[in-house]
């Protein structure tokens, strides 16, 4: 055996791991952000946006159970009826590792992960391992119509 093939082979150092990295961030930011102006082709859609300060809706009062709730996935956010008539928000992230929450049954929101569980009408920590309670999250009871914002 030739004392070359003892040494150890090369390895990346962190200066260069990092800067492959930020270049790699930056090239997805840029993709990103640079969005298409098709001004050229005669449509817009700016008429759409144009803050009306409505948020989405999300539901019908009637479709969040009493002592329940129901999770909105794809807005981040659930949505709770801890007594009659009363309507809480809080963010679908459990904050112990930033996973969803996937269940509300029994005044209790549950996260699959680790088994935090949190208080419908608060939001805060009724068994870790969380340690912090959910966001809360803003909706707006309007009649029987529950919008986000």
């Amino acid at each position: 055996m030739s004392s070359e093939s003892l040494k150890p082979a090369p390895m990346l150092c962190r200066r260069t791991l990092l800067a492959a990295l930020g270049g790699a961030g930056i090239a997805a930011t840029l993709t990103a952000c640079g969005g298409s102006d098709d001004s050229s082709s005669g449509s817009s859609d700016a008429s759409q946006s144009s803050g009306s300060g409505g948020g989405a809706a999300l539901a019908k009062t009637t479709d969040i159970p009493e002592g329940g709730g129901k999770i909105f996935a794809d807005q981040g956010v659930v949505v709770t009826q801890p007594t009659a008539g009363e309507f809480k928000a809080y963010s679908t992230v459990c904050p112990h590792q930033k996973q969803q929450v996937n269940s509300v049954a029994d005044g209790t929101i549950t996260c699959p992960a680790h088994g935090s569980q949190f208080n419908a009408a608060d939001g805060s920590v009724k068994k870790g391992p969380a340690t912090s309670g959910l966001t809360a999250a803003k909706i707006t009871v309007s009649g029987d119509s529950i919008t986000l914002g």
